[in-house]
């Protein structure tokens, strides 16, 4: 489904399926050189399980047209405005690394839209190294590398993510490329961690969120520690932590455990 969103199509994966107001309503949004594909098992079930779906493309990057976000806060503005454009009341962001920050950003910003908030691979301050921010100008095949190198702690997933025998640091690379060649004109990859090594407003950010809030982390991840995660949910109203046996890349290494935590939590 493409929907208008500050005059450009936005591209939200919905299984298929159409808005339904009678149903609550999930947004998935994804990190850095992803895409709504990496939500693929836990979108597909939400959608088959009495909710309505938005996994988005962010603007100016896969299947969405526009200007890519060039900072959190104008990342979370385009959430909020994908709500406007549907006329939904209210729905659950769940967001992933620079997803993670946007999904926390529209939840301060519009604290009455949200109701639940989950936080997967997240940290706060969320810093990306001098190196990794020129790599990904100059050579970004090596910077591509390098964060494949620090978001897996496993070569292949369970049988339930994307079948036996699936290479996911294979297919992870692949997919950034196809995401950065996805815009021409601008540098999806150098503006999304420019995004997330300027965010500042974090703690702030938590402290005005109302609603329950999940912070799902990987035991593994060396993108995201796990205590930084814990760090940020000091500053929450109402959080829960949940820790699975993953790298930073949560959603495929550790499907089934991603997909229960946040049934669960969204059923809360």
């Amino acid at each position: 489904m493409k929907i208008q969103v500050h005059g450009a199509p936005l591209y939200a994966y919905t299984s298929g399926k159409p808005i339904d107001p009678a149903k609550p309503t999930v947004v998935f949004i994804h990190g850095v050189l992803n895409d709504h594909s990496v939500w693929i098992l836990q979108s597909r079930y939400f959608a088959h399980h009495g909710w309505n779906v938005l996994a988005i493309d962010l603007p100016g990057q896969g299947k969405s047209g526009g200007q890519p976000p060039e900072s959190v806060e104008h990342a979370a503005d385009t959430v909020i405005a994908l709500l406007d454009a549907l006329g939904v009341d209210q729905a659950a962001l769940v967001g992933h690394s620079f997803g993670s920050l946007i999904a926390l950003e529209a939840a301060a910003r519009a604290p009455a839209r949200v109701s639940h908030l989950a936080l997967v691979g997240t940290a706060f301050p969320m810093p990306v190294s001098p190196a990794l921010l020129e790599n990904s100008v100059k050579a970004p095949e090596t910077a591509i590398h390098m964060v494949n190198v620090f978001s897996h702690s496993t070569l292949c997933p369970p049988p339930s993510a994307l079948g036996p025998g699936t290479w996911l640091y294979g297919g992870s690379r692949a997919l950034m490329r196809r995401m950065l060649a996805s815009n021409a004109e601008t540098n999806v990859f150098y503006t999304g961690f420019k995004a997330c090594n300027d965010y500042a407003s974090g703690e702030q950010a938590m402290a005005a969120v109302h609603c329950p809030t999940l912070f799902l982390v990987g035991r593994h991840d060396q993108m995201t520690p796990p205590k930084a995660a814990k760090a940020l949910a000091a500053h929450a109203r109402l959080a829960k932590i949940v820790e699975v046996n993953a790298g930073h890349a949560l959603m495929t290494e550790a499907p089934d455990e991603v997909l229960f935590a946040l049934r669960d939590f969204l059923a809360e």
